[in-house]
């Protein structure tokens, strides 16, 4: 784990070899009496409190990103400090997809982007979720996280697969990755095109996971759920080349690789 110099203000940060796509758990400790604040590459991050003086914030990252070292800043009133951080360039999967005209034609609605948007920018200060994430899905994956892509023979420049595609059957159970609040219920009917039925979840802290294609929703908007219930079934609704589950993990407002929130369960 990377450490600054000890001082009055402490920045550590991990993993200690990040790579494209992974999320940076930054403790900071500090004897000053204001929460400190979190600056990496022109954006700002609020931290919350995990101890006594102790404050923790993510960072995400995406296969969009430069590799290449970069300064995470703390800065607690007086104190400042900053940590450079090399993230590592990683291999990302890239697929060729032909799409006819008429489904290239579906362009989304404003209505079901404004809402995705909404979802992604909250930030709950309570963390609702406890330990790892676990699969929303028993189905095995079939699109990795990260994908690159060419549609109908075009790089898609600002394109990644944002998240975790699992081949089930129309009907399959879908579940909560962890405990939260359902902050988003969009559908077909309201203007989901492209997503088809979706749920959203916040889990706190920046962290929300989106739960996309399925052919029923069994929750509601403000229902508190906890990891492994029930909030719907896979389907094919939306823009879908047959029935699957698409998952996708975001932290502060990126979406990002969730193998590390499955398996370690960042804290």
């Amino acid at each position: 784990m990377m450490t600054a110099p000890a001082m009055a203000l402490e920045v550590r940060v991990s993993p200690e070899q990040p790579r494209l796509g992974e999320t940076l758990s930054v403790l900071v400790e500090t004897d000053g009496e204001q929460a400190p604040t979190l600056r990496a590459r022109g954006r700002s991050y609020e931290t919350f409190a995990v101890g006594q003086n102790r404050y923790r914030a993510f960072i995400p990252t995406t296969p969009l990103d430069t590799p290449g070292s970069f300064a995470i800043e703390a800065q607690s009133g007086d104190q400042r400090q900053r940590v450079d951080v090399p993230l590592g360039d990683r291999n990302f999967t890239i697929q060729e997809i032909w799409l006819s005209p008429s489904v290239n034609a579906i362009t989304g609605t404003d209505y079901e982007f404004d809402r995705m948007d909404d979802l992604k920018a909250t930030v709950t200060p309570e963390r609702l979720w406890t330990g790892p994430f676990i699969h929303p899905s028993d189905g095995p994956i079939t699109t990795p996280y990260g994908v690159r892509r060419y549609y109908n023979g075009v790089w898609a420049d600002n394109y990644y697969h944002r998240g975790l595609d699992y081949a089930a059957p129309t009907g399959a159970p879908v579940v909560a990755a962890a405990r939260g609040r359902v902050a988003l219920v969009g559908t077909v009917a309201q203007g989901f095109e492209l997503h088809g039925n979706t749920v959203g979840i916040d889990h706190g802290q920046g962290v929300t996971t989106i739960y996309i294609h399925l052919s029923q929703i069994e929750v509601q908007e403000g229902q508190m759920v906890e990891a492994g219930e029930r909030i719907g079934r896979v389907g094919s609704t939306g823009i879908s080349t047959g029935p699957h589950l698409h998952w996708g993990l975001y932290v502060n407002g990126e979406c990002v690789d969730p193998a590390p929130w499955l398996g370690l369960g960042l804290k």
